[in-house]
């Protein structure tokens, strides 16, 4: 099991290969850890100092985690701030962006406060809402949400229906640089639905979400800001079509990002032909093809972040029958273990996927680059790129259990996550 432990006073992190993510680089020797900031990099040549050996293993930034629910503000039932954290410091992130839930929406600069305002272990960034109450009906007020902490502005799974309302928001938010994260979903076309629309949704007797149910939307969205010129985020893509669309609007020079989550790169439809509920998420898994072309986006550079789109769900939830369990999997702790065994079979290298965890969610974002160097608060991820392991109950710290990955086998295992002072993992 992995611990929390407080790096008082200094220490050595020795014989591991260093890799700085912004500046895409490996640094020589050893890290010199000082009271949770770095000291030094370099040769360190000190007595009763301790240590910890990173032998074989990878010392990176700590990642960024672009879309995370932790389902705060609420009554902790299924996630608290400290079980969430938790389970982003045993998958190596040290920043998570939580976002807004229709439950209890992050639309007001009170709410954002609250979330700035907690004290914990890692950097937790809330992702206001894009409407009040998620109904894309009135705007929330940007100004003072980005003043309190806001970092972006989601409706979360609440897609934004009204065209102008699109656009209203983009120029919107522009105004204080912020993006617009625009979840693409058609409503009249996956309502109701379960699985993805093909075989297995025939097979199961369940409805199925149509792939351009979500690729009609990803075109919708990326028209209205191209005519508005002002850039926007889509989340978690599922589809070979949103890639397509993606793609050719980014060759037009707009400004739009993507990210796809650890599940659906790892998985494909036929995990949930059991009626796994664990595997019942939105968008669903979609068929082996699309899966093939998220992984082909990453390659060319189309999506250039992976999120763990983390959502909690309670047992009892859970275990109700396939077509009333709740949508979502807990993946925090799983998200870089499952996408670095599908990409290192995809032959890439390992800087390559660290990236993806990194610089290119923070770039999405806007948010600044969080170099390895000498002065700095203490981030750091310290990964073993080549240990094979069985993700099983012991390795999940969320209060959730809800977690996709169960049994499976996985190559490339986060030891020890380090901010500041706080380090959780195995010393």
């Amino acid at each position: 099991m992995k611990k929390n432990k407080l790096l008082s006073g200094k220490w050595i992190l020795e014989k591991g290969k260093i890799y700085d993510p912004y500046q895409d680089k490996f640094l020589k020797g050893d890290i010199l850890l000082n009271n949770g900031k770095i000291e030094k990099i370099g040769s360190i040549k000190l007595k009763d100092v301790n240590s910890i050996d990173c032998s074989g293993k990878v010392i990176t930034s700590g990642f960024t985690d672009i879309r995370s629910h932790f389902k705060q503000p609420g009554s902790g039932y299924v996630e608290t701030i400290d079980s969430g954290v938790a389970a982003a410091m045993a998958g190596g992130y040290t920043t998570v962006c939580v976002m807004s839930d229709k439950e209890n929406p992050l639309d007001t600069p009170e709410a954002i406060k609250n979330i700035s305002n907690i004290s914990s272990m890692i950097n937790i960034l809330p992702v206001g809402a894009a409407s009040v109450n998620h109904e894309g009906v009135e705007l929330c007020e940007y100004g003072s949400m980005v003043e309190e902490g806001a970092v972006a502005f989601s409706d979360t799974i609440s897609p934004i229906k009204n065209s102008q309302f699109l656009k209203y928001a983009l120029e919107y938010s522009s105004m204080y640089n912020v993006p617009i994260i625009s979840y693409a979903k058609d409503c009249g076309l996956s309502d109701g639905g379960i699985v993805n629309e093909g075989f297995i949704s025939t097979k199961l007797g369940l409805k199925g979400v149509p792939d351009i149910a979500e690729s009609i939307m990803v075109s919708r969205n990326l028209m209205i800001a191209d005519l508005a010129n002002q850039k926007i985020h889509i989340p978690i893509i599922s589809t070979l079509g949103s890639v397509e669309i993606i793609k050719e609007f980014q060759k037009k020079g707009l400004i739009v990002t993507a990210d796809v989550s650890a599940h659906h790169i790892y998985f494909n439809e036929e995990e949930i032909s059991n009626y796994n509920s664990n595997a019942k998420v939105f968008p669903p898994l979609r068929s082996e093809k699309n899966r093939k072309a998220l992984v082909r986006a990453i390659k060319d550079n189309i999506v250039t972040s992976i999120s763990s789109d983390h959502t909690p769900c309670s047992l009892e939830d859970k275990e109700a029958d396939i077509a009333h369990a709740p949508f979502g999997t807990i993946s925090l702790e799983s998200a870089f273990s499952m996408s670095n065994t599908v990409l290192y079979k995809e032959g890439f290298e390992i800087t390559d996927i660290i990236k993806l965890f990194t610089k290119g969610p923070r770039e999405s974002l806007g948010l600044h680059p969080e170099p390895i160097k000498v002065g700095v608060d203490t981030n750091l991820a310290i990964i073993n790129p080549q240990k094979t392991w069985i993700f099983n109950d012991s390795d999940i710290y969320s209060k959730s259990k809800n977690a996709i990955a169960l049994g499976a086998e996985l190559t490339g295992k986060v030891d020890l996550t380090i901010y500041k002072k706080n380090a959780f993992g195995v010393i």
